[in-house]
């Protein structure tokens, strides 16, 4: 008996609408249990749930959704002060100066690496022109510093100890001058790469 083989196309099965895949759980959501952001990424309401429990963030993009708290340890200090003397490229601004102090402690439970020991905490100066612009991410900085995202417990670059109070992935400029390689001025596109790094956090 002889076999043919159809040169036709075969069909193409059409995805059923409703059945996209969860990206959390790689299961098909159904449309009664799909969430869907304002970044248009959609999860199960219940994967998504969980998610948010642990971090407001899309899993998928990072987009901030409500108020993101982070593991700045408790009882720090974030004063400000004016200077008259300018920083490179912003010559016909002063400067606004920036002192943190972050107390050393005992790590808390669910917040930092090793719960129950001690770190050692921190003091910071970092500086910034005082202009609009300044200003602007000033206040964006502060309102970081209270919702505990300037800071985290870890391993300290410069050190390499263990158990310190370190920056949080918000850049700042310890120096006045010597430029991004010393972390100081000039440095034109200091002020929106920042603005940036906080927005990632949801500060805007």
């Amino acid at each position: 008996v002889a076999h043919y083989e159809s040169s036709a196309p075969s069909p193409k099965l059409s995805k059923p609408p409703g059945n996209e895949t969860c990206p959390i759980c790689m299961e098909p959501i159904p449309p009664e249990k799909k969430k869907a952001l304002q970044c248009k990424h959609s999860f199960c309401k219940d994967c998504l749930q969980r998610a948010f429990d642990y971090k407001p963030i899309c899993p998928i993009c990072g987009e901030v959704y409500g108020t993101l708290k982070g593991t700045q340890p408790d009882g720090g200090i974030m004063n400000i002060r004016t200077s008259s003397a300018s920083l490179p490229g912003y010559e016909r601004h002063g400067t606004l100066v920036i002192h943190y102090h972050i107390p050393s402690g005992i790590q808390k439970v669910r917040e930092h690496p090793n719960p129950g020991q001690p770190f050692e905490g921190a003091s910071r100066t970092a500086y910034l022109p005082d202009s609009s612009e300044g200003r602007k991410v000033l206040e964006l900085l502060r309102k970081a510093f209270n919702q505990r995202l300037i800071f985290t417990i870890g391993r300290s670059s410069t050190s390499g100890r263990n158990n310190m109070v370190t920056w949080n992935d918000i850049h700042h400029k310890t120096s006045t001058h010597g430029g991004p390689t010393f972390y100081g001025y000039p440095d034109p596109e200091y002020l929106n790469r920042v603005q940036e790094e906080l927005k990632a956090k949801g500060i805007k």
